[in-house]
């Protein structure tokens, strides 16, 4: 008898634990970016100005994301990433600035075991990113500029796993291909380089269904 009734509220749980074909999925996940950076330089390397040279480096940044998913069927579903991380830029180990980013990210996921309670998703999509707010200044250089939009590919992989009849917990990890130029505005738009962030973004988080 207890068998049966442990076998009944798993079964219970997990039947109503995860999204069908036309539901919505949010979840509210705390993410660490940890970009993964490379340089090439630009028109300036011949002064030893170029992004290589100087040394550059983006530092990492926790923060808060928002993202949902819609259940196209029971096994696959888009979802939309929504979250913004400010970043310090670095030169040789000194500080140049900071610079917000701004990369929604929709990738098509296909999640296995949709009626289970634990179930992994795997996804692969397209970053749009958006640098804004740039404050960055270099010694010798003075006010440097980056290219404002960039494109690229996203990988994805992650599980939720349920803790009650409408909430659960969520593991996302995704890795994201960003580049930006950045130039030197003091020396007439003097190319500096291709900065790639490449970020690897790990988060953690909760979420339910509607």
């Amino acid at each position: 008898m207890k068998k049966f009734a442990i076998a009944a509220i798993l079964a219970s749980l997990s039947a109503g634990a995860f999204a069908a074909q036309g539901d919505i999925i949010a979840r509210f996940r705390v993410i660490n970016v940890n970009p993964d950076v490379s340089t090439s330089n630009g028109a300036a390397a011949g002064a030893g100005l170029g992004l290589t040279q100087l040394k550059t480096d983006v530092n990492d940044a926790t923060v808060p994301e928002l993202d949902f998913t819609y259940m196209l069927t029971d096994n696959i579903g888009a979802e939309l990433i929504l979250g913004t991380s400010r970043h310090e830029v670095t030169a040789n180990g000194a500080s140049l600035g900071k610079v917000s980013v701004l990369p929604p990210t929709l990738t098509a996921q296909y999640h296995f075991s949709p009626e289970a309670t634990f179930r992994p998703y795997v996804g692969a999509g397209i970053n749009y990113t958006r640098f804004y707010d740039a404050g960055l200044e270099a010694s010798g250089v003075s006010k440097l500029s980056v290219k404002k939009n960039s494109w690229g590919p996203a990988l994805q992989i992650g599980a939720d796993y349920a803790i009650s009849k409408d909430y659960f917990v969520n593991v996302d990890v995704k890795k994201i291909w960003i580049k930006t130029k950045v130039s030197a505005d003091d020396a007439g738009g003097l190319n500096l380089g291709d900065l790639k962030i490449n970020p690897l973004v790990i988060g953690v988080g909760i979420g339910t269904k509607f």
